[in-house]
């Protein structure tokens, strides 16, 4: 399914809040922050010359965010950020002074931050961010999971030494019980989807996905023309969206939302015109994915930035996954978990329909920038979906263990 974005407000510009949290200096103050953090590099972005000419556009790049702060997807960018700034206001407002990151180790610091508790919910990924932020800081973290996150995903969390409750239901159950709780018990909650009278701490996870997108750009050789990226609640796809809007202005890209069909809340929305929660059904194979209501916060960045909606299948997602781990010529092998790949996917769909590559624009000149936005963060699925270990690919002959030159070199 593709639709082109007709929201009145589409191409507007963004909303002053949205633009203070996704702007240049919000990014840069997530990369002063990283800056901080010893286990911090850049994560590689890889040319995919290849697939390039085997789908007739002019260059493919991929941000490849299995890498990232050991944790294996963009979440680490988002919960873990928010924690820490929340820490840091949090001593700023009850020291007197103001407190920065470079402090946060201080005695008088830690204290405070042994006092906090954050909780959030997750499909595996944030939550593993938000415990692991929380123990940096030396905080405690209660992450609610809801039944369909798997034992593998459990156990990245819990070496974090989060809590953990289980929730009945779907990943919108257990946003609406870590809330509940949270509220109950006077905990912070660190969610990465928005709703009425809670949009900062939203906000302040996106601005961290800002990183993935000023990195690229910095390394690209040039910016790119189309933009594909997935979308759960549409946190990293409005993040991303956003800060190429406000940097690029009238040269930005082409920006389509990739939703898995079997919970496609941000294609509904647009069809609707408004955020749609759609109704829950069959699990889809991209859990990080399974979200069945957008973010509003998040909606109403992609309601100005983004210029189209797409679904992919099941068997999309998986494809991707394979053409990955087994690439064709000089392509370099890509572990790409359920979710990594599916802008991928939605840009392989979109050429192989003459309309839908019409409407977009695409042909042999276009430069595509899509996102790998995990690795295998459950390495048995990966390995029953793939029929290769996440090893195994990543010791092939084209291995990516380590990051890629500067492209710009």
């Amino acid at each position: 399914m593709f639709l082109l974005n007709r929201h009145p407000d589409h191409g507007k510009p963004l909303d002053p809040v949205d633009a203070q949290t996704l702007g240049v200096a919000a990014a840069c103050e997530v990369e002063r922050f990283l800056t901080h953090r010893h286990d911090h590099a850049e994560t590689p972005l890889h040319a995919l010359p290849g697939l390039a000419a085997e789908l007739g556009v002019g260059a493919i790049h991929m941000k490849d965010e299995g890498f990232r702060l050991g944790l294996g997807s963009f979440k680490a960018l988002g919960g873990s950020y928010a924690v820490i700034r929340l820490v840091l206001e949090e001593a700023t407002r009850r020291l007197g002074r103001s407190v920065d990151v470079g402090e946060l180790h201080d005695p008088a610091v830690s204290a405070i931050a042994a006092g906090m508790t954050f909780a959030c919910a997750t499909d595996g990924n944030h939550g593993r961010s938000v415990a692991e932020g929380a123990r940096r800081v030396g905080a405690r973290a209660v992450i609610f999971v809801h039944s369909r996150v798997s034992a593998r995903r459990l156990a990245a969390i819990a070496r974090f030494g989060a809590e953990i409750v289980r929730v009945d239901g779907t990943y919108d159950d257990s946003v609406v019980e870590a809330a509940s709780v949270a509220a109950a018990k006077g905990w912070t909650v660190v969610s990465d989807t928005s709703w009425p009278g809670y949009e900062r701490i939203p906000g302040l996870v996106m601005q961290g996905y800002t990183a993935i997108v000023r990195e690229a750009l910095h390394r690209i050789p040039a910016p790119p023309t189309h933009v594909f990226v997935q979308a759960g609640v549409g946190g990293v796809a409005a993040a991303i969206a956003g800060h190429l809007a406000l940097v690029l202005g009238d040269r930005r890209p082409v920006f389509t939302v990739v939703d898995p069909a079997r919970a496609a809340c941000l294609y509904e929305s647009a069809k609707a015109g408004h955020p749609v929660k759609v109704a829950h059904g069959e699990p889809t194979v991209m859990a990080m994915l399974e979200c069945h209501e957008p973010s509003p916060v998040a909606w109403r960045v992609l309601a100005r930035a983004a210029d189209a909606f797409m679904t992919v299948d099941e068997a999309d997602a998986i494809a991707v996954m394979n053409r990955l781990a087994r690439p064709v010529g000089a392509d370099p092998a890509i572990v790409a978990g359920e979710s990594g790949g599916v802008g991928l996917a939605g840009l392989i769909c979109a050429v192989a329909i003459p309309d839908v590559r019409a409407r977009l624009g695409l042909d042999a000149a276009s430069r595509v920038f899509v996102v790998n936005t995990e690795g295998a963060t459950d390495p048995e699925r990966y390995q029953e979906l793939v029929g290769m270990s996440p090893a195994d690919v990543a010791a092939g002959p084209y291995s990516t263990t380590q990051p890629s030159e500067s492209l710009a070199s």
